[in-house]
């Protein structure tokens, strides 16, 4: 019988809110920083929404003629490339991507609304500014991967299913090393509008940098993000025989959907904890073998309050309050498409560095979200095992299970 295929990650790259670079992102995510402020992409005057959390601007001159959130994801790319030490040009068949995002090209395509009219013209590029798999496209192009090539679409939870596709992909032998992540750059007058219709957003103007408060009491919607992050996942003997520097091992993936509701998530929390409970089967661990949980916590009133009750429902109220929570949103804001991708690189790290990072603005107890929210202050502590929850509009549910890498991972639980 064939030995099962173990994978780990060897890279990370991302351009956040917070940095345009991993290094930077961590440093001032442990620190309890945030990367909020007003808008300054589009006149905001007459909006109810002036807020965001805008990314680090790019050369553009490096990646000519295609759209912010497709240049986010190459930039991001790149960096995982180099931080794995990769030479993609000598296997390029056996290396492969998957790139996510839930908007696409929204600027590009609010940019030719615009054009057209005023002009009735279109410019040719249009589409493929616009269409959702075209960041995928444009890092195998610009990295050169053959390999498996893959973009999910699926809101909030459409990068953590990047990174359970690239997983899945090593584990049955159709790739030997996948760049999985996601890119979101919907900071547009268009995008910022409909949340704010749908009363999804912060508005809380006049303070930026506290707007962004999961499990508090006083939240009153997410604050949109925007940025992207890629991890290099690679099989384990292909990456010994290279000697990769490992971060960790990717040990679990499990998915969801609720079947409820366009936007709210099932109340119960059922369709999470299922999520939650596949992912722990599928990596053979036991609730009590957590020891760190990097929510999905985007900051609304609905969905802190229920992923508390998944989490109550997959793991057992008595060993919840034994875990550490961080809603790391609180810091980044919501990166949409992103988000899953680039608290998974966070997860990553905490399992890595054994440092959980913290919740940032909480301030006001909620009763419904009665967990350990790691609030203000960053912390050092074991982390053997880690979960990263990623949920998203349409009852789209994610988890991924990141595990401290070890020769012979039955002897690490004990």
């Amino acid at each position: 019988m064939t030995a099962e295929r173990r994978v780990v990650v060897t890279g990370l790259g991302a351009v956040t809110p917070l940095g345009a670079d991993i290094d930077t992102t961590w440093r001032r995510l442990v620190a309890g920083e945030g990367g909020a402020g007003p808008i300054t992409v589009f006149a905001t005057s007459g909006h109810s929404v002036r807020i965001a959390c805008e990314a680090s601007d790019l050369d553009r001159k490096t990646i000519r003629k295609i759209d912010r959130f497709a240049q986010f994801a190459v930039a991001a790319a790149r960096m995982a490339e180099a931080d794995a030490g990769l030479e993609i040009a000598a296997e390029p068949d056996r290396i492969g991507a998957s790139i996510a995002t839930a908007q696409g090209g929204v600027a590009s395509l609010a940019e030719c609304l615009r054009e057209l009219s005023e002009s009735q013209r279109i410019h040719p590029s249009l589409v493929t500014a616009f269409m959702p798999n075209m960041a995928a496209g444009w890092v195998s192009m610009e990295l050169g991967t053959r390999g498996p090539l893959g973009a999910p679409c699926t809101a909030c939870a459409a990068s953590a299913m990047a990174v359970g596709d690239g997983y899945d992909a090593i584990k049955l032998g159709r790739a030997e090393v996948m760049l999985c992540g996601g890119s979101e750059a919907g900071i547009t007058e268009l995008a910022v509008a409909g949340f704010a219709a749908m009363r999804a957003l912060s508005c809380r103007n006049g303070d930026p940098a506290g707007a962004s408060r999961p499990f508090d009491a006083d939240r009153d919607g997410f604050v949109m993000g925007e940025g992207a992050a890629v991890l290099v996942l690679e099989e384990l003997e292909h990456a010994r025989a290279r000697g990769a520097e490992i971060y960790a091992e990717l040990a679990g993936y499990g998915v969801s959907s609720d079947s409820f509701h366009m936007t709210e998530p099932d109340p119960l929390g059922a369709g999470q904890a299922r999520a939650i409970g596949a992912a722990l089967a599928d990596a053979g661990l036991d609730p009590t073998d957590v020891d760190y949980i990097n929510a999905h916590a985007s900051s609304t009133g609905l969905g802190d309050a229920i992923e508390t009750r998944a989490l109550k429902l997959a793991l057992g109220e008595d060993t919840l309050q034994t875990i550490p929570i961080s809603g790391t949103k609180g810091a980044t804001g919501h990166c949409l498409g992103a988000a899953g991708a680039v608290e998974a690189a966070f997860t990553v790290l905490a399992v890595k560095r054994d440092i959980v990072p913290p919740t940032i603005n909480y301030q006001t107890p909620d009763p419904a979200c009665d967990i350990d929210c790691v609030p203000d202050n960053a912390r050092e502590l074991p982390v053997r095992v880690a979960l990263s929850n990623s949920f998203g509009f349409g009852g789209h549910n994610a988890v991924l299970i990141m595990r401290k890498f070890v020769d012979r991972p039955e002897l690490q639980i004990a």
